[in-house]
C-alpha cells in the first residue's frame, strides 16, 4: 500500500494563504509514464469534493471552479511533493484536505471522481475564519 502524507493545514483568517504539501515516495510519482495527483476536501456533513489536480508527466493542472484563480498546484519531483498553494482563502474553504493518487493515468477526464484514486493521505485540516 502506498501512503501519502499531507501537511501544512491550520487556522487562517479569510483572505490569507496556506500551502499544503503532499509527500510520497519517488516510486509512486514515477511508476508509470503518467500519474495523477489530486487534492480533495470534505467539510462536515458535506460530500467530498475535488479541488485541484496535476498530471505527473505533463504540465497539465486542473481546478474546481470554486478555487480557480486562488489555488495553484505545484509539483516538485525532486522533493516528491505535490503542493496546493491556497491564496485569498474564504470561509467556505474550511474543510479537511486530502491528497490522492492514481497511477498510470493522466488527470484528464474524470479527475474529480474520488473513486478513481487508489491512494490517499490522512488529511490535514484547514479552518478559515472571517
Amino acid at each position: 500500500q502506498v501512503q501519502l502524507v499531507e501537511s501544512g493545514g491550520g487556522p487562517v483568517q479569510a483572505g490569507g494563504a496556506l500551502r499544503l504539501s503532499c509527500v510520497g515516495s519517488l516510486s509512486i510519482y514515477t511508476a508509470r509514464s503518467f500519474n495523477c495527483f489530486a487534492w480533495f476536501r470534505q467539510a462536515p456533513g458535506k460530500e467530498r469534493e475535488a479541488v485541484a489536480a496535476a498530471t505527473i508527466g505533463t504540465a497539465s493542472t486542473y481546478y474546481a471552479d470554486s478555487v480557480k484563480g486562488r489555488f495553484t498546484v505545484v509539483v516538485d519531483i525532486a522533493q516528491n511533493t505535490v503542493s496546493l498553494q491556497m491564496n485569498s482563502l474564504k470561509e467556505e474553504d474550511t474543510a479537511m484536505y486530502y491528497c490522492a493518487a492514481r497511477l498510470g493515468y493522466t488527470c484528464a477526464g474524470k479527475w474529480s471522481t474520488a473513486d478513481n484514486y487508489r491512494y490517499w493521505g490522512q488529511g490535514t485540516q484547514v479552518t478559515v475564519s472571517s
